[in-house]
Order: structure tokens, then sequence, then C-alpha cells
């Protein structure tokens, strides 16, 4: 049987394109088009992943999400946001999102961000899987870095990063004690058109710095102010 979906979404049109391509790819979807019956839908049932939109009739995606997390349904969520709306991102983030789609966005986009996410999620409830030899590794101090499938170990147990936290560390271990700007990792990570800000950033780098520095042994990132970060590799204990 296929990974389960709810999609919380009262656009009809996009609830149908959500709902159509992600039964194409083998889930097993349901849509919910109001605030309310979407929370209790996740609530009474066992999902893999929720896809929620933001502004919905009868409770936002914000209040779903929070009270998500507050009864303690840790299922992973990927909110939809509006072109430019860089303050609901950050904010859906901070409540414990593991994603998010910015709107308009296509189907290759879409299908990508849920195959990571629930990827991810496998990887850290269903302990380390093989690697092979041949592929591409990167290790720096404790932390194994497999660039092409956005996985990270940290002595053998797998991190879950969100896709921007992940390429955020990449760029930071492939310059270890260089000072990367704000502006640096918006241009490479987000792209030169991004018109949001660097407090987008910043909580990127945070939400980083927490899941890495749960082990002391591990690399470190370290903020300069009013410049950027500084990735930094512990020395071995003489």
């Amino acid at each position: 049987m296929g990974k389960k979906i709810l999609v919380i979404e009262d656009e009809p049109t996009l609830a149908r394109l959500l709902s159509y391509n992600l039964t194409q790819e083998g889930y097993e979807t349901k849509v919910v088009d109001h605030g309310g019956e979407g929370l209790q839908a996740a609530m009474q049932n066992v999902y893999d992943l929720i896809i929620l939109d933001i502004m919905l009739p009868g409770m936002n995606g914000f209040e779903i999400l929070s009270k998500l997390r507050q009864k303690g349904n840790r299922a992973p969520v990927i909110i939809l946001t509006a072109r430019n709306a860089e303050e609901e991102v950050v904010q859906g983030l901070g409540l414990g999102a593991d994603d998010y789609i910015t709107k308009p966005f296509g189907v290759a986009e879409l299908l990508a961000r849920v195959s990571a996410v629930l990827r991810r999620t496998q990887a850290d409830e269903g302990g380390v899987e093989h690697h092979p030899a041949s592929e591409k590794v990167i290790r720096i101090g404790e932390l194994l870095i497999y660039p092409e499938k956005y996985e990270v170990l940290l002595e053998g147990e797998p991190i879950p990063l969100r896709p921007k936290e992940f390429e955020v560390l990449l760029y930071l271990v492939q310059r270890p004690g260089v000072v990367v700007t704000r502006d640096d990792l918006m241009n490479i990570v987000w792209g030169f058109d991004y018109i949001g800000g660097q407090r987008t950033v910043d909580v990127h780098v945070s939400s980083l710095r927490k899941k890495l520095e749960m082990n002391q042994q591990s690399v470190q990132i370290d903020a300069i102010r009013g410049v950027g970060y500084k990735l930094v590799v512990p020395q071995p204990k003489k």
C-alpha cells in the first residue's frame, strides 16, 4: 500500500491537481477543504505526510500546525505559501513544518519535495540505510554527507534536514573555517532572484545548528555578528 497523504486545501482546482498527481505517483490521498475538519482528520488517522495550505476557512494552517505539534502529532508537514510571503515561511518552519512550497509551483517540484520529506522521515525512523562504496560522500568531523541523496549521518545516525538546511550545510562544509556572508548563502541556496530577506537564512541556520549541536563532537556553525556564518570542525582531543 502506498504512503498516506492528507491534503488540507480549500481551492478546488489546486486540491484536484494535488490529489490527481499524488495518486498517479502511487500515494493514497485524502483531501479536506476546511481547517477544522482538516485538524480532525489529521488527529483521527495516521498519515505519512500532510500538505497544508495556510489560508483556510474555519482555522488557518498555522493554527492547525500548532495544535498538531502541541498534541504530539509528529507527522511531517509541507506548508503551501503565497509567493514572496517570507513571514509565512518563517512562521511555519518555527511552528514545526518540515518544508514549504511556494505557489504557484510545478508538479515536478511538488513530487520531488514530497519524496524528499518522506525519504528523510523514513531514514530517521528506520535506522541507517546501506550506502554503496561508489556513492559520493563528504566526510567532515563526525558527519557523513551524501550530496546526491540529501542525507546526513552523524555517528551513523541520520539527521532529518529540510532541503534548504541541507544545501546550507553543504555549502558551508565545502568552506570550513571561511566566513560566508548571508548574501552569499541567499544567492547560492535560494537564488539571485529570491525576493525574501535574510531572516529566512537565519531561521534555517538556527534550525540546522540545533540539529548538529545535539552532539558536542559534531561540527559547529558560528555566527559572525553582522556578517554571516562560519563552519568550525572541533579538533580531536590529544
